[in-house]
């Protein structure tokens, strides 16, 4: 069990989920850029044990797919975890919601690519999950446009800060969005386990 690290009151912490299968480049990428444009102490890779959107019939191992986040995350404020098998979590509203009870004084911002926002109303109860913790975008190659005319983001466009704000994010109230700035890197785990 890989649990994260103990945490302390007020500490900002962005969550970045996912299969990670494989980790790569692309989420160390957001986790930096996220770590100092929300000026976070840390960011969580949750490894999901299976991703509900996701086929399981080229899923690796939840152990494997752990211990190659763990080597590509290489920084002491990125922390990779398991606990959703823990949790008994399979949906990323009840992850965030056990996550807020288990670590009440954290304020948890949900981080993620361009590509899920748009996808974002195929999630389970995604509604009660954007208006329940803050989230940050980031951009990635021929998605950005098309995120910013999602219809998530489009049915919440009073909750959108600048990204000059981006800093305040972290301990804003729910619903609250912010689309980050930074490199964009086109990789993405699909395309990796194809090339292997």
């Amino acid at each position: 069990m890989k649990l994260p690290l103990a945490t302390s009151p007020g500490l900002k912490v962005g969550l970045l989920g996912g299969s990670f299968n494989p980790a790569h480049e692309g989420h160390r990428l957001v986790s930096l850029m996220a770590l100092r444009q929300l000026q976070l102490d840390q960011v969580w890779w949750l490894v999901s044990p299976q991703n509900p959107l996701k086929s399981e019939s080229d899923m690796a191992p939840l152990d494997q797919r752990l211990r190659g986040a763990e080597k590509r995350a290489a920084h002491p404020k990125i922390i990779t975890t398991d606990i959703e098998a823990h949790l008994g979590t399979r949906f990323t509203v009840d992850t965030v919601a056990a996550l807020q009870h288990r670590y009440a004084q954290v304020h948890f911002v949900w981080l993620m690519g361009a590509d899920n926002m748009i996808q974002l109303p195929r999630w389970a109860k995604w509604r009660e999950l954007v208006e329940t913790i803050p989230m940050a975008i980031y951009p990635r190659p021929g998605f950005n446009l098309k995120a910013r005319l999602s219809p998530a983001a489009t049915t919440y466009r009073s909750s959108w800060l600048d990204a000059s704000d981006a800093a305040r994010l972290p301990r804003l109230k729910a619903p609250a969005f912010c689309f980050l700035e930074g490199p964009q890197n086109p990789i993405s785990a699909t395309k990796l386990r194809h090339e292997t």
